[in-house]
């Protein structure tokens, strides 16, 4: 993956992330908050229900105190605190109280507790309220829950005791109002939240104890689980119904004990909050945050893309004017437009590459000079053993001239003889140096690299087992399966000769030579291994360079042709020896010819530049790594 698709999906992932973030925010903290003001509603309800009950409580406690103080009761209370009173006569009395002070329910106990007077159950005449005297001020009581009977069932009614006392005795007066769906129609409940009410009145749940301000209530059975929990924890909990129809019904209900005058559970309040709004602007919600998202993730991409390229494309030429310095474009320049740390990259580079090619030239100036200094040395050595003895027989020559014409002639056959030879070899030494200078430009063609490899060896077939020397046993491991090659035919093959030649000097006690092919990394490779006396770290650095030998009659040209020829060739070469175990020489060949620039192959790794005679000869030492 490049650079720029890396930094486009992290600054892609970056927005996703951060979009997503933000939905998932924006809908949490919403919800949240929608669930806040629900509960709020759902308190601000169930204080409106505390306020009214105490409310009704308050005009429960006037109006049945209202009853104590009028007239007619003092003197019911009077007349029945008299020895033999009959309270027959007030049978009726509490329904007429009933209906003057607006109560449901009126009773008129005596100092015992007997019912003298009831208006919602005239029957029980006679039936003792044993509760009614056990508290002994009810003037400090409020209103309270209460169960009451009647004659056709049972009613919750909010109730408050009054007495009026004639002595050392009292009447008590029961007054109270029902808890129904009057009540709850009393109550102002906002938009989506409605009130219901349970009277616990039986021993398990009735559908029919459920009332909301209309009336019964439909599939109140949904509501027993929640009612049953608040009863045995007496405690307000919290449940979500759903229905089994259409899940966006569901309601969050709260079950609020009403507890009686001694803490039994009498009656449920429940309060209920529906989920449909909180469902609608929930999707609501997150169908705009997916649009949003999807939008803001589209421009993100987009953007991430646009960043991308516009960060990497300085960087891509920054690459690009690199390569070019690495194929030999040493005049590479990287266009500046920004001062910001690419800038500031891209102009280190421009310096790095005009100090390097500054460098360049000085370094390619001062080989030239080492180069002629090294060529002087060496005619001077080479031409040096020659002319020794060119000298003496000149001066030879010249003192025969005082001998008689017998000796004259025969020291004169002799010298002309020594005189040919010497010339010889000086004619043979400066046609060494000629070849060399005289390499020619490679002109290639393809080449299957095996049948080279056949021929070169060929040519040493009798030289291997030549008489008077040791044996050399040529091992040929060649991969029939490789590709050929672009290269000159007649170089490659001065080439290996050169290779060939090295490794027999090598080998001078005999050995083995093992030359193998195969394919390597979309090139072809060529080892040509021996057994011979091998080479030192320093000596394999130096084994290229020309002029340099570790033979002692060689003139250090052999491996600096083969270096030349591999350079032309865009080839590379690398040296791996051992003392004592033998060494091998690899050569890389590459699958198609070098490139050429303004008509000069480029050169590999390896390469030594030089100069044709007739110019300045510039030879660089190459200084091959062992592997």
């Amino acid at each position: 993956m490049s650079f720029r698709a890396k930094l486009a999906l992290v600054f892609a992932l970056t927005v996703v992330a951060a979009v997503t973030l933000v939905a998932w925010g924006v809908s949490t903290y919403t919800r949240r908050e929608f669930e806040r003001l629900d509960r709020q509603h759902t308190e601000a309800l169930v204080a409106q229900f505390r306020r009214e009950f105490a409310r009704r409580g308050e005009e429960v406690v006037r109006r049945v105190e209202g009853i104590a103080d009028t007239e007619a009761t003092i003197r019911m209370a009077i007349e029945l605190s008299r020895p033999q009173a009959d309270a027959s006569l007030y049978l009726h009395d509490a329904l007429g109280l009933s209906k003057a002070h607006q109560l449901d329910f009126v009773e008129i106990d005596n100092n015992d507790g007997v019912l003298i007077s009831s208006a919602q159950w005239p029957a029980r005449f006679g039936y003792k309220n044993g509760w009614v005297t056990e508290t002994k001020d009810w003037a400090s009581h409020g209103a309270f829950l209460r169960r009451e009977e009647l004659p056709d069932g049972v009613a919750l009614a909010l109730t408050a005791v009054r007495t009026v006392r004639v002595g050392d005795k009292q009447l008590y007066l029961i007054g109270g109002q029902r808890l129904d769906k009057e009540f709850l129609a009393s109550l102002v409940l906002p938009a989506g939240m409605r009130a219901l009410l349970y009277r616990n009145l039986e021993p398990t749940f009735v559908a029919s104890g459920l009332t909301d301000a209309s009336g019964a209530v439909s599939q109140a059975e949904r509501f027993a689980p929640l009612i049953e929990r608040v009863q045995e924890q007496a405690r307000t909990l919290e449940q979500t119904l759903e229905p089994p129809d259409d899940p966006a019904d569901a309601e969050i209900f709260y079950g609020i004990p009403l507890t009686g005058r001694q803490g039994e559970v009498l009656g449920v309040l429940l309060v209920g909050s529906s989920q449909r709004d909180k469902l609608a602007l929930t999707q609501f919600i997150r169908a705009l945050a997916l649009m949003a998202g999807g939008a803001g993730i589209l421009f993100g991409v987009f953007l991430s893309w646009w960043v991308a390229a516009r960060v990497t494309r300085p960087v891509e030429r920054l690459a690009a004017s690199a390569r070019e310095v690495a194929g030999g474009n040493w005049a590479a320049h990287v266009k500046v437009h920004s001062h910001d740390e690419i800038g500031q990259l891209a102009g280190a580079f421009n310096d790095m590459t005009r100090q390097l090619a500054l460098q360049r030239e000085q370094l390619l100036q001062a080989e030239r000079v080492a180069a002629w200094r090294e060529l002087a040395r060496r005619l001077a050595h080479e031409l040096k053993n020659p002319l020794f003895p060119l000298q003496l027989t000149v001066e030879n020559l010249q003192r025969a001239r005082e001998q008689t014409p017998e000796q004259f002639d025969e020291i004169f056959f002799e010298s002309t003889a020594t005189l040919r030879a010497e010339l010889a070899n000086l004619n043979a030494i400066v046609g060494r140096f000629s070849d060399f200078a005289k390499m020619p430009a490679p002109h290639f063609q393809l080449v299957n690299l095996n049948e080279a490899v056949r021929s070169a060896v060929k040519l040493f077939e009798r030289q291997f087992s030549a008489v008077g020397r040791l044996a050399i046993t040529p091992e040929f491991h060649l991969d029939e399966g490789i590709a050929g090659i672009q290269a000159d035919p007649d170089l490659l093959h001065r080439a290996l000769q050169n290779l060939v030649l090295n490794a027999m000097d090598a080998m001078p006690g005999g050995g083995t030579l093992t030359i193998r092919t195969q394919p390597c990394d979309g090139a072809v490779r060529l080892e040509v291994t021996d057994t011979g006396f091998g080479l030192t770290p320093e000596e394999c650095e130096r084994l290229f360079t020309p002029y340099y030998t570790t033979k002692q009659h060689g003139t250090g040209l052999g491996l600096a042709i083969v270096q030349s020829v591999v350079s032309d060739h865009g080839a590379k070469i690398a040296v791996e020896s051992k003392p004592g175990v033998g060494t091998t020489f690899r050569l890389d060949f590459p699958l198609r010819a070098p490139s050429r620039d303004g008509g000069r192959p480029v050169k590999a790794t390896t390469e030594a530049p030089r100069e044709k005679f007739g110019g300045t000869l510039g030879i660089t030492p190459l200084k091959n790594k062992v592997r």
